[in-house]
């Protein structure tokens, strides 16, 4: 895909769709007719149109399309959705009686589509059999079931102490360039391993950007199974806003049908930016930090969408991982505070972390999981059970020791345990561990297996990890990857088998 495609829309589909509409309202009888009476930084007011409803569709005498955003006495402000257009004050508008909606089905499997579903991987049109508003209503509570099932992201801090089950709103949220998409596509292309079906929503971000983000996925993942919503800084604000909507009702569509699903939204700071910006272009009055007094309301009914559905609605799962952004480490500002309120916990990224060369750069004092502990794989809990606690208490003493000598023994054994678990929770991009392996890690770290040996032999023994256990434990770790239980002699043979390893790699290191 060439750098250009993801700004420029295909004028083919567009053209196609445009006629469609025309033919449609054309010989229609009661038909309603606007009037613009004046367009300005992609919003047109429009008189007229009394029975108009907000977010229908409408459709200009240029051809353009928008929505309409704002209903006051005598007229409306409508958001344009094409960056170029020929509107001008006096053209007639008409109103469609439709509300926004966007294509969904298998044929989005493997594309790079825009908010409306028009393609930008330089590919037909995809055929598409269904469409869904871009507006939907929650699941009832009444429909919903408990989130029971893990999402395995394949990230060690993750999985062991933020666990995300199916059905989950996890909120990333950090500083910039901490590495927040960077864990967030570690999950998607760990579902190549899953039956998720993946779709990542790009909003505001540069073209760039997201042309890495897609060929890191076809690399690294299963691009079949993943669809790419895009709409970029170049694009118009209509579309920057309609993005995660569309994106929702995509992955929507597979849940509804006893699948599951992963959403990632990169990311909602920019997508509240242009809330704001509509919001004060259509005249909407600003609260808190100029943003409109709906922001709330506005993720909160996008969130909301992500759920477990009850075997009775099929059973299916749509799980959330929006991402926002920070400055400064300010988690009281007013967006952050909005989305932490919103989602069923946060994995905090820390710049000095990030500076440090820890990555994934989690603030394990700060990032919780209100959920997904429900969820984790009990095998994997059991083993995880001590170690953000021994992980916490390793900090502090770090700090405290920065001014003096190691005390005790003791501190001096929680120095060494900790340090093995800061170096074992390091873990460079797409090197995702299967749940056997990180079983088997932590097992070994429990079982102290690695405090007489050196750190250097944590980062090759995790690499070297998975083919090592396919050959000397075969059987116990299908056992573990299907969600078994870890008993004492399970536990045992693991914590053997890591130190056969470890003791093989510090005999090829000398």
């Amino acid at each position: 895909m060439a750098q250009d495609d993801l700004d420029k829309p295909n004028d083919g589909w567009l053209a196609r769709q445009r006629a469609a509409l025309a033919r449609a309202l054309v010989g229609s009888e009661g038909l309603e007719t606007g009037r613009v009476e004046q367009v300005a930084d992609g919003i047109a007011h429009v008189s007229g149109l009394p029975s108009v409803r907000l977010d229908e569709l409408l459709r200009f005498a240029d051809g353009s399309l928008g929505f309409v955003m704002s209903l006051e006495e005598g007229h409306l402000a409508a958001v344009l959705l094409d960056r170029q257009t020929t509107l001008a004050a006096g053209m007639p508008v008409f109103g469609t009686g439709q509300v926004l909606q966007v294509p969904v089905g298998p044929a989005l499997l493997g594309r790079v589509v825009d908010p409306l579903g028009r393609p930008l991987d330089d590919r037909a049109a995809p055929e598409t059999a269904d469409w869904l508003p871009v507006e939907r209503p929650a699941p009832a509570i009444i429909e919903r079931a408990l989130v029971s099932e893990p999402l395995d992201t394949g990230v060690l801090i993750v999985d062991a102490l933020f666990a995300i089950g199916r059905g989950q709103r996890e909120l990333i949220i950090g500083d910039r360039a901490t590495g927040k998409t960077s864990l967030a596509l570690d999950a998607i292309v760990n579902q190549k391993h899953s039956d998720v079906i993946c779709v990542y929503v790009a909003v505001g971000q540069r073209s760039a950007a997201v042309q890495q983000a897609i060929e890191a996925v076809r690399r690294q993942g299963a691009p079949e199974r993943c669809v790419f919503v895009v709409a970029t800084a170049a694009d118009s604000a209509g579309l920057q806003w309609l993005a995660p909507f569309a994106g929702f009702s995509i992955a929507e569509y597979f849940r509804d049908r006893g699948q599951h699903a992963l959403i990632v939204i990169d990311d909602l700071s920019k997508h509240a930016a242009t809330h704001r910006e509509l919001a004060l272009l259509t005249h909407a009055p600003p609260g808190r930090e100029a943003f409109p007094g709906d922001i709330f309301y506005l993720h909160a009914r996008l969130l909301e969408r992500a759920a477990r559905l009850s075997p009775e609605r099929g059973g299916g799962s749509l799980t959330a991982l929006p991402i926002a952004q920070t400055e400064a480490g300010n988690l009281a500002a007013y967006i952050p505070t909005n989305l932490i309120s919103i989602t069923d916990g946060q994995i905090v990224l820390d710049s000095h972390l990030a500076a440090a060369n820890q990555r994934p750069a989690v603030e394990t004092g700060l990032s919780v999981s209100r959920v997904g502990g429900k969820a984790q794989p009990k095998a994997l809990r059991q083993v995880a059970g001590r170690l953000r606690l021994e992980y916490s208490q390793f900090l502090e003493l770090e700090m405290f020791t920065r001014f003096g000598g190691l005390g005790d023994a003791r501190v001096r054994q929680q120095m060494t345990r900790g340090e093995r678990i800061r170096a074992l929770l390091v873990q460079p991009r797409f090197t995702a561990l299967r749940r056997s392996d990180q079983i088997a890690l932590l097992a070994a770290l429990a079982a102290g297996t690695f405090d007489e040996r050196p750190v250097s032999v944590i980062a090759p023994l995790q690499q070297r990890l998975p083919g090592w256990l396919d050959a000397h434990a075969p059987t116990l770790r299908e056992t573990l990857e299907q969600g078994g239980e870890l008993d004492d002699a399970a536990r045992q043979r693991l914590v053997q088998t890591v130190a056969a390893l470890c003791d093989e790699l510090q005999q090829g290191g000398a």
